[in-house]
């Protein structure tokens, strides 16, 4: 166990000064673009699916939750919603980018994910709309509430305050989660976790989907994390990762009305999360 403990620390202070220079440049953009790409998404048109999808994996504080709120007021399409939620990368980017000096994780892997992303977020908000016509009158613009002081978050502080602080919060998350992993992998055994895994891809599937679905930052860092220590299979990290939007699908039940709607746009998320992660898992 102490072996455990001395790893876990290890592994979290080498990712703490990736995960700062990930977290800066996330600011840095996030502070010098303001609200452009909420305006260039409300001016979308027919093309808001296309908008929503490239928007959504740029590494942007609760572009979700934006989004929600302009669905809200149905200036947006629930295909263009459905995008960029789909699409939205939250903390997977820069865990991943933490994770390529020590090998565990590629420029490759990332730009593939973050290219599935996109693909699967573009087709699905075209195929929604086109299916659904779910076209409405647009009504007044709705009063969207601020991500950044939902979570208390102090966006508004100097981008390098704000990036100390969210690497901070992770690299405190990722101590807490990885001795838990690590001391899991040592009780259990490596190979039989991956054994279990593996042979299971519609369970992995499930349970990834169903992580995915917690409006945090905490999903998409445990998914990643899962999957570099083979704990999860590509299909399964795809189907957490598509449905992981933030807090985009809480304020969507918070203020969307009626409820009904917003239980449709769930369904359609998992539906389409689930089911890429199967197909993924069963072919690959």
């Amino acid at each position: 166990m102490l072996e455990v403990l001395l790893d876990t620390l290890l592994d979290t202070l080498k990712l703490i000064p990736f995960l700062f220079l990930a977290y800066l440049f996330m600011e840095f953009l996030e502070h010098k673009s303001g609200n452009a790409a909420e305006n260039w998404l409300r001016r979308s048109g027919k093309v808001g699916p296309l908008v929503g999808a490239g928007l959504g994996i740029l590494p942007q504080c609760g572009f979700s939750a934006a989004a929600s709120g302009l669905y809200t007021g149905r200036i947006i399409t629930t295909g263009t919603l459905i995008a960029v939620y789909l699409s939205t990368s939250d903390e997977m980017l820069p865990i991943l980018l933490s994770k390529l000096p020590s090998g565990e994780a590629t420029v490759g892997l990332i730009l593939k994910l973050l290219a599935a992303k996109f693909v699967i977020g573009l087709g699905a908000g075209f195929a929604v709309d086109l299916i659904s016509k779910a076209f409405r009158k647009q009504e007044e613009e709705p009063n969207i509430e601020d991500f950044c002081e939902r979570e208390h978050c102090n966006c508004g502080d100097h981008f390098v305050v704000s990036a100390l602080k969210h690497t901070g919060k992770i690299a405190l998350f990722l101590l807490v989660f990885l001795f838990l992993f690590n001391t899991g992998i040592y009780l259990i055994g490596e190979e039989h976790i991956k054994a279990f895994a593996s042979s299971r891809p519609i369970l992995g599937c499930l349970i990834a989907t169903l992580l995915g679905l917690i409006p945090n930052c905490a999903p998409s860092v445990l998914l990643t994390e899962l999957y570099l220590g083979g704990a999860l299979r590509v299909g399964a990290l795809l189907s957490g990762l598509l449905v992981n939007a933030g807090v985009g699908v809480a304020l969507l039940f918070r203020n969307n009305r009626p409820v009904k709607d917003s239980f449709r746009v769930l369904a359609i998320l998992v539906g389409i999360g689930l089911s890429v992660g199967l197909l993924v898992d069963l072919v690959l």
